[in-house]
């Protein structure tokens, strides 16, 4: 049996997926989930998905964003001695840090299609849109862990965006909606 797969994170109601926590990137309204009251039952995903997680991957940037911050963030304690994967064509050995669990490099998508069929449980992706793509599109993604908040961002990095590609059906696996306008969807994707 494969590994499954999942992406997971913060989308805007309009498909937003840049700049959640922070202007990092860029985006002007960067921080946008902020913006929203907390409630703790409206992020009680991220706190399920702790219990299947057995590994982490991430595109080169994100990587580059969250490898120095949760490396030391007692809010990310339950990732440290994860297994983590990188998948980045440019992005050499010598750029990892140290103090974080294991790193391995990914170099294609045929590198993460070897991966999944290796023992193991879940592999959650954090960010890396881009990398969501190109993995979706080789067939790779299995499910969609999403967060969707009650904003309409415009501009910026989406998951999903308007290329001409076939159709990917999704099933929902789980959906809630939550007092502050966040709303959670889970959807498994066939193959």
């Amino acid at each position: 049996m494969s590994r499954e797969l999942v992406w997971t994170g913060f989308m805007s109601v309009d498909g937003v997926v840049d700049s959640p926590g922070g202007t990092i990137e860029g985006h002007r309204s960067g921080g946008w989930v902020l913006d929203t009251k907390f409630i703790p039952e409206a992020f009680s995903l991220k706190e399920e998905e702790l219990d299947e997680t057995t590994a982490l991957m991430f595109g080169r940037r994100s990587y580059e964003y969250f490898a120095p911050v949760w490396r030391d963030s007692e809010d990310h304690v339950a990732f440290k001695e994860l297994p983590k994967y990188v998948t980045s064509t440019s992005l050499d050995e010598s750029s990892l840090i140290d103090g974080w669990g294991s790193i391995t490099l990914l170099r294609s998508t045929d590198d993460v299609a070897a991966l999944k069929q290796d023992d193991g449980g879940a592999i959650f992706i954090h960010g890396s849109a881009a990398l969501a793509r190109s993995l979706l599109d080789a067939g790779l993604i299995d499910r969609y862990n999403l967060l969707i908040y009650p904003v309409l961002l415009g501009a910026g990095k989406r998951l999903f965006t308007a290329e001409d590609r076939p159709a990917k059906k999704l099933t929902l696996r789980e959906a809630a909606h939550y007092a502050n306008g966040v709303m959670k969807a889970i959807y498994d994707v066939e193959h």
